[in-house]
């Protein structure tokens, strides 16, 4: 595929968030942004630290993602300076000199002790927004967070720079490339473990570098939303896979779910045939102006009416809707924002001066209540589960009429199904991030 060069993205990119920030801290009242890119963190009791992750208030301006004890400052009207920590280090690898796109446009410190920042840090902390948390306190700059500052730069994370687009299109294509190894290995008859360990060779990425663990789900395990535990023997036969993986670019992140039933489980193929077909429809429901939860009441709705087809409920869609009986098919959000994280800020926001929009009632774990704007990036990723805790709720709130026991235990044993996009809300038609990569 010909991919965007993020590289030619990134000075607009850096304007853009240098205006943010300009507006944020005239909110604020401070005169000077500073973000610690974010420390190590330690094992209780011992000196083993626990896998690096940076800042996402810092990778958003600079592609480092292994960079600890750093700090960026942005004065408004100044360049950016970057306090670069590459201690000397004969016992782990150190960050390499600085290089790439964005150098040209930072003064760049290299310090070799964390303690060092300190000469270069703004005079005043007072006069400071320090974004970070707690344990990347130095001296007197301790992290504040400003509510003023940090509700306004987390709403307008929401729309997507050109930059960052760039970087997810790349993230796809990694992530992509995992999932067809992944279902190459699973039709080989893999394990979990055969299958995770697959999926990372073709991606090139580890567990500490993918942006969330892999979910690898074989049979019932599907039933499991957040499944890791990466069974090393494989059922036999195993009868279906779901597989919720992602990889990252620069530390932006792809989030792709697919599901897939083993040869000769027709009818199961029949059912992902159908949660896809729908799928494919919500997706191109992503435009601007549209509500994120009506979009998932609509996928309640679109989700019962498969079911229905398929005889595992015998009411109407919208009777299992108002009675509850859907949510114990479908008890997930249709999806999230996405972006410098997996499950990116400010979806319940009201405004970028706070205030949150609520989920409605009886759907806990919509994870975006939003209105859809041009430039948000968001995960369609519609599911139907076969999960025995949620079964049983609905015969004991005397709803055991409005399924076919016999057909849930026909697909209880496949797990469930699960499938996710993300798609680019534009000013016309959706511009589906993740499909047009698996085609290619």
């Amino acid at each position: 595929m010909n991919l965007p060069d993020p590289g030619a993205l990134y000075s607009d990119h850096l304007g853009v968030l240098a205006r943010r920030a300009d507006e944020a801290l005239a909110r604020g009242g401070f005169d000077h942004l500073v973000v610690p890119s974010g420390r190590l963190h330690y094992q209780l009791f011992d000196d083993r630290d626990y896998p690096y992750a940076v800042n996402p208030q810092f990778k958003t301006w600079l592609p480092l993602t292994r960079l600890p004890d750093s700090w960026l400052v942005y004065t408004p009207g100044r360049r950016p300076q970057l306090v670069y920590h590459q201690p000397h280090d004969y016992w782990h690898a150190v960050p390499a000199e600085p290089s790439g796109w964005w150098v040209e446009h930072f003064e760049i410190h290299v310090i070799r002790t964390p303690e060092e920042a300190l000469a270069l840090l703004p005079r005043d902390p007072a006069r400071c927004a320090i974004l970070g948390e707690p344990q990347s306190a130095l001296g007197s700059f301790v992290p504040n967070n400003p509510q003023p500052v940090i509700d306004y730069l987390e709403y307008q994370r929401a729309f997507k720079t050109p930059y960052e687009i760039a970087l997810m299109r790349h993230a796809q294509v990694h992530a992509v490339r995992g999932h067809r190894a992944a279902e190459a290995a699973f039709r080989a008859g893999a394990s979990e473990f055969g299958i995770h360990m697959a999926y990372c060779s073709a991606v090139g990425q580890d567990a500490n570098e993918l942006p969330y663990g892999n979910i690898i789900a074989l049979d019932e395990h599907a039933a499991v939303l957040h499944y890791t535990d990466l069974g090393h023997t494989a059922p036999q036969p195993a009868r279906s896979f779901l597989i919720d993986a992602g990889a990252s670019a620069h530390g932006y992140a792809s989030d792709i779910t697919r599901t897939y039933a083993a040869a000769g489980h027709d009818e199961f193929q029949a059912l992902i045939d159908a949660v896809d077909a729908a799928q494919r429809k919500m997706c191109a429901a992503v435009r601007g102006g549209f509500d994120y939860k009506q979009l998932h009441v609509d996928a309640h709705l679109a989700l019962m009416g498969i079911l229905k087809d398929f005889g595992v409920i015998t009411v109407s869609p919208e009777a299992a809707l108002a009675s509850g009986v859907s949510a114990a098919f479908f008890p997930h959000g249709i999806g999230h924002l996405i972006g410098a994280q997996v499950h990116d800020v400010a979806g319940f926001a009201a405004s970028d001066r706070g205030g949150r929009i609520e989920r409605p009632a009886g759907h806990p774990y919509l994870r975006m209540t939003r209105v859809l704007e041009p430039g948000m990036v968001v995960t369609i990723e519609p599911g139907v589960y076969f999960i025995d805790m949620l079964l049983d709720e609905v015969k004991q709130a005397g709803n055991a009429a409005s399924v076919d026991w016999d057909r849930v235990d026909f697909f209880r044993p496949y797990g469930g199904i699960r499938i996710e996009d993300e798609v680019l809300c534009t000013d016309g038609e959706a511009d589906n991030l993740t499909r047009p990569v698996f085609a290619a």
